[in-house]
């Protein structure tokens, strides 16, 4: 038995500098969920075009289930041009008016999200009407007990306040990085440092965990009223898409399994880090960092 994960939204072709790469920060935390001993589902939505085809084909040679990823018969396959800094940073041009804009809460999408012991979604699979709709169906067919992480993924203008605090009224656990949360502590009037923020958000929002990653810097975490605080693991950067992504795949899977928090942020770092090693959101582990995943037993969960 393993566990099984989702993770709701975006799934696109990221376009680098050295060609595509699957992308989507839903789809990134699946790939790195599954590749760390997970069942995961992507629930999304792609077009009736080649583009939509390779994804799908893509998704699945990385083991990924995509019997609940939509096909759209008119909008076109996601894709955001990246262009990446000196420094390994990504600027993304995000394309509107794509399939994933148009996600709806199929039956299979339902089934999915319903086995799940954790699902993760965002802000940016938000942007239209119908795909937050349709995604807040889904976050409400989670079974109890499951975790609920919300991945904020601020981009561009594709979202606001409303946006946030509602779904932060579904979440269980937050993540944001360094840029992200002073950005919610002024849309929620939260003053002091880092800590006061993340204990505001927290406590504003019944979170059972909150995650503020620093790239190389390392990462803060909370949960149930404890602190672990890590320094990072060096890495001679490539790139950072996905790494961001893999950091909450890693987690979650060790909030899952009840390990130590300590625990959690150092494994997550090692993870998190050795993806801004490579180019692209979905590079292969190496087997000394997946061996303590694979290791997991589920054990069972309470409810509440």
């Amino acid at each position: 038995m393993t566990f099984q994960v989702a993770g709701i939204g975006e799934v696109l072709w990221d376009l680098l500098p050295g060609g595509r790469q699957l992308g989507g920060a839903p789809a990134n935390f699946a790939y790195h969920a599954g590749t760390l001993g997970a069942k995961a589902w992507v629930v999304s939505r792609v077009g009736d075009d080649t583009a939509g085809r390779d994804l799908i084909a893509r998704l699945e040679s990385l083991g990924l289930a995509t019997d609940a990823v939509e096909v759209d018969p008119v909008a076109p396959t996601g894709t955001v041009t990246v262009e990446v800094d000196g420094d390994g940073q990504p600027r993304f041009t995000i394309h509107e008016g794509v399939a994933w804009d148009a996600l709806t809460a199929s039956p299979s999408g339902l089934r999915a999200v319903a086995s799940a012991d954790a699902v993760c979604f965002g802000t940016l699979a938000q942007r239209s009407v119908p795909a937050r709709d349709a995604l807040r169906t889904l976050l409400r067919a989670a079974k109890p007990g499951a975790l609920r992480v919300f991945d904020v993924n601020l981009r561009q203008h594709f979202y606001s306040a409303p946006m946030i605090e509602e779904s932060l009224a579904f979440a269980d656990v937050l993540k944001v990085n360094d840029s992200e949360l002073p950005r919610l502590a002024g849309m929620f009037q939260l003053g002091g440092d880092e800590r006061a923020q993340i204990a505001g958000l927290a406590a504003r929002h019944r979170l059972r965990a909150v995650a503020c990653t620093r790239g190389g810097s390392g990462s803060l975490l909370w949960a149930d009223g404890r602190w672990s605080e890590h320094p990072g693991v060096p890495a001679q950067v490539a790139d950072t898409v996905g790494a961001g992504d893999s950091f909450t795949a890693a987690m979650t899977l060790g909030l899952l399994a009840g390990w130590d928090l300590d625990v959690i942020n150092a494994r997550a770092n090692a993870v998190g880090s050795q993806v801004a090693s490579c180019a692209g959101a979905t590079p292969e582990l190496p087997p000394g960092l997946r061996a303590p995943f694979l290791a997991i037993r589920p054990r069972p969960r309470q409810e509440g």
